[in-house]
């Protein structure tokens, strides 16, 4: 059965269903001129040999011999688009055209030479677009056709050497900027490989993090309430009753949660239209609130305390300093064994800091590259450019503090977290 975005049971108005809008993809563009650009490239390629010739063979014999040969090399702008589509074919009709300048000019000297300046350009394209193979091929028949009609049509040896030298150095001149382009070409190939492979993993950690932050959290609240109804269900069934409603509650956000996020990751693309499933306010500060309860559910008292003057934060600060305190509760929750911890949130003038400080065990072997949650919340200050700490306590415990730098506050960014928070509620 077919998957269609707008789903009807019969019985109710219908429901957006993003599962065909988030997988479906824009066609390809359409190239409307491609026919067109193709007619023209070969009608050039028909017309060139003509146009290079015809002022060759209409010159006057006494009259000197400069503009047709130049003529003859500006001929060659005809055939640009065989140049970009197959500069090899290219390069042998002009290698041929201008093999048959000098036999079939009225007039015969060092001038008619000029048109291999169109052939040596041509050459330096093939060495630049072309493999290492093809290039070698290419240079070696220029080359050959070069030494042959400078043999051939040159007199004295004087004016032989002259040419000759002149035409080896255009000959490496082109190889040479034809290699400068390969190189660089190369190098920016290499450059946006790299940028986007990073671009990649930089998401792809985003990715990570979002997940785990969302689903460690939900899932330590839910294996703590599960044991503890599991414990007092016969004897106490207020108390497993409402272990279970907390597990109905969490589970039930965090699957809200990861349906947004997925469907996020599966549009190409921001979707304008009408009835499209809301992505949903990103939490911040304002939830903390909310947060501290559900911690408090499990077990764990939160002595949450705020600081400075409060202001309206932008969404990846306040995202982040979320995140944070949401994994070290949840660290708090399952390794530490605490009976409660703090959380402190300080509003500097240029500074945001998280404090969050429990009095348990602490983590064995804690440092730098131990778990996921201690290397999520590093990676999200790093993003911030931030300073991030976390270890055990001298006193006992363990202690998670970091400090998100703010920008400069504006005279309309002074909401407080409390009315920031009633919003979200009700956007919810």
């Amino acid at each position: 059965m077919g998957c269609s975005p707008w789903a009807h049971d019969g019985h109710g108005p219908r429901t957006y269903d993003p599962c065909v809008d988030a997988t479906s993809t824009p066609s390809p563009p359409q190239r409307t001129f491609g026919r067109s650009r193709s007619v023209l490239t070969w009608t050039g390629a028909v017309l060139y040999p003509f146009m290079a010739l015809l002022p060759v063979v209409n010159t006057d014999r006494r009259a000197p011999g400069i503009l047709p040969a130049c003529a003859a090399a500006l001929a060659t702008v005809l055939l640009v688009g065989v140049i970009r589509r197959r500069p090899m074919a290219a390069l042998v009709m002009v290698l041929l055209v201008t093999a048959l300048l000098p036999p079939v000019a009225k007039y015969h000297g060092p001038v008619w030479f000029v048109p291999f300046v169109a052939v040596d350009i041509t050459l330096g394209y093939v060495v630049a677009t072309r493999t290492l193979r093809a290039s070698v091929v290419a240079v070696s028949l220029t080359f050959l056709t070069q030494c042959l009609t400078i043999l051939g049509f040159t007199s004295g040896p004087d004016n032989l050497i002259v040419i000759g030298t002149i035409a080896l150095l255009a000959l490496v001149t082109a190889c040479v900027v034809g290699l400068l382009g390969r190189e660089r070409r190369q190098h920016a190939t290499e450059l946006r490989s790299h940028e986007v492979a990073e671009a990649i993993t930089a998401e792809r950690l985003r990715i990570a993090r979002e997940l785990h932050d969302q689903v460690a959290h939900s899932i330590g609240i839910i294996a703590i309430q599960a044991g503890v109804g599991s414990r007092v269900i016969e004897t106490q069934p207020l108390e497993a009753r409402a272990a279970l409603s907390a597990i109905e509650a969490t589970s039930r956000e965090t699957l809200s949660g990861l349906r947004r996020t997925l469907v996020a990751l599966r549009r190409s693309g921001p979707s304008a239209e009408p009835g499209a499933a809301p992505y949903g306010p990103a939490p911040g500060l304002g939830d903390l609130e909310r947060l501290a309860a559900t911690t408090t559910d499990a077990g764990v008292e939160v002595d949450l305390r705020r600081s400075g003057r409060r202001r309206q934060l932008p969404p990846d600060i306040g995202l982040s300093a979320y995140r944070i305190v949401q994994e070290a509760l949840t660290n708090v929750v399952r390794h530490s064994g605490a009976g409660q911890c703090r959380v402190t949130v300080g509003f500097g003038e240029d500074e945001l800091s998280v404090e969050i400080v429990d009095e348990g065990r602490g983590m064995r072997g804690a440092g730098p590259g131990v778990g996921f949650g201690i290397t999520g919340m590093r990676e999200r200050v790093a993003l911030l450019h931030g300073e991030f700490s976390a270890g055990p306590r001298p006193e006992g415990g363990f202690r998670v503090a970091a400090r998100l730098p703010l920008p400069e506050p504006t005279a309309t960014a002074t909401t407080t977290d409390d009315a920031a928070a009633a919003a979200g509620a009700d956007a919810r």
